[in-house]
Formats: structure tokens, sequence, C-alpha cells
């Protein structure tokens, strides 16, 4: 691209992944308001993420989490975000880089980002625990699906 050129694709992922950044912050600070919730999508093989291998191995390509009723120490800065999920009884922590996001998803507000090429169905579900200790779903299955998605791809820039 030449310096006459606005890159507005690479605008638009900015302000999106800004969103992302903006409402995760406010969660970590102050908890979440009402019935909101979030499904967030990552690309697992994304150099910068850091998960137990055993979670790797079983979604080698992309997982999503749920932050709902059970999650400790989220934590957020400018690149990435932190936090700590219970998976089959025990607690792990997870390290996401905003740039292995794929979607962002709150179903309470209707609202969705698709902020990567993968969709939903090609993607597996890893579900925490509820306060219950019951499982609030099984991998493989994907979240309801409400409200709009804002795909970014389309006003990307083509390469050969």
């Amino acid at each position: 691209m030449s310096g006459d050129e606005i890159d507005y694709p690479a605008l638009i992922h900015e302000a999106l992944m800004g969103v992302v950044r903006g409402v995760l912050s406010q969660v970590a600070e102050d908890g979440f308001p009402g019935d909101h919730h979030f499904y967030l999508t990552f690309r697992t093989d994304h150099p910068e993420v850091v998960m137990p291998s055993g979670l790797k191995v079983r979604h080698p390509e992309t997982m999503t989490i749920v932050l709902q009723n059970q999650f400790w120490n989220l934590s957020v800065e400018e690149e990435l975000f932190g936090v700590t999920l219970r998976f089959g009884g025990s607690k792990h922590h997870l390290t996401i880089p905003f740039e292995a996001l794929t979607s962002f998803i709150d179903p309470s507000a209707e609202f969705g980002l698709q902020l990567g090429t993968s969709t939903l169905e090609e993607e597996e579900v890893e579900f925490g625990e509820s306060r219950e200790g019951q499982s609030t779903g099984a991998a493989g299955s994907a979240p309801e699906r409400t409200g709009t998605v804002i795909a970014i791809d389309e006003f990307r820039k083509k390469t050969e």
C-alpha cells in the first residue's frame, strides 16, 4: 500500500479490538452488569497464546471460552488479556493476545463482532462450569447466535 492511501481495514480492526479491550477492562474492574456474559473465540495456534497443553491438544486451532459465572483474575493489558477458568474441575490460567481473537459475542445484548476469518460453525466450544459446578455446555456445540455480527473481512484488501 502506498503512503497516499488510508488503511481503513486496519483502522476498523483496531477500533473493534478497542471495543473488546474496553468491555473486558470494565468487567475486570466492576464485574458484569446485569445478565451480560461473553463468548470469546480465539486462535489457539497463535504463538503468543498461553494455555495448558491438554487444552491445546483438544483444541489445536480455535477455542471458544465463556466468561459468565466462574472466572478469576481477569486482567487486561494493551495487547492481551488473561483469565483463570475452570476446566474439568481444575483452574487454569489463559493468556490471550487480542490479535488471536476471531469473535466476540455478548448474547444478552444481541451483540457480536467477527474479528477473524473463521466461522462459528467451524469452531469448537469449551464451556467452563457454572456456579453450581455443572457444565454449562459441551465441547463442539455452538453458542446460540442472535443479533448482528460485523465481519471486517469484506473491508480487507485481498492479497494475491
